[in-house]
């Protein structure tokens, strides 16, 4: 058996789990949740358990049985820890902030760029070079940060752009730096 799949899902005080029609639904304080499970996974709750089993020994069945126990476990743990990212924006006059429903984001461009905020996801901007992103859903809020660096991703020379805090980039030496030796 796979060693996270076999490992049960323990539900917390105050998070109810459903599982009907194929779909998982996870509620608690923070928000809901629902996902639509392959019909190679088997789940039963019982005593505030989530058991994850699989059909059969393939290769395919033992990856997505690892694969929903965690999916299902990061449910749980974003209906009621709920989930941070941070970023940085680093370069001079580079900076963001958030408007309605929208993130402005000036980053040298000849224009600003403004990114809607998708349902589900809350961005702050403490800072005008800092980011928070909260969600309850992990991969939501992956996705979010993600096309958010894309805008502008940190560059090699002099580092600036959009970057994860504790991101590190390796810098590279200049063209005036490389031809004298």
């Amino acid at each position: 058996m796979s060693r996270i799949g076999k490992k049960p899902v323990i539900i917390p005080q105050g998070v109810k789990v459903e599982f009907k029609d194929r779909t998982i639904f996870v509620e608690g304080p923070k928000g809901k949740l629902n996902r639509i499970v392959s019909d190679r996974i088997g789940i039963e709750i019982k005593d505030n358990l989530v058991q994850v089993s699989r059909v059969a020994d393939t290769k395919q069945d033992k990856s997505l049985h690892g694969l929903y126990r965690a999916l299902i476990a990061n449910m749980v743990k974003g209906v009621t820890e709920g989930y941070v990212k941070e970023l940085e924006i680093i370069g001079v006059g580079f900076k963001a902030a958030v408007q309605g429903n929208n993130l402005v984001l000036n980053l040298g461009f000849s224009h600003p760029v403004n990114f809607p905020i998708p349902e589900g996801v809350a961005i702050e901007a403490p800072k005008p070079t800092q980011l928070v992103i909260r969600s309850v859903d992990k991969q939501m809020i992956g996705q979010v940060a993600t096309e958010i660096r894309s805008i502008y991703p940190p560059e090699p020379y002099k580092g600036k752009g959009v970057r994860f805090v504790g991101e590190y980039v390796k810098k590279k030496i200049g063209k005036a730096q490389a031809t004298t030796k």
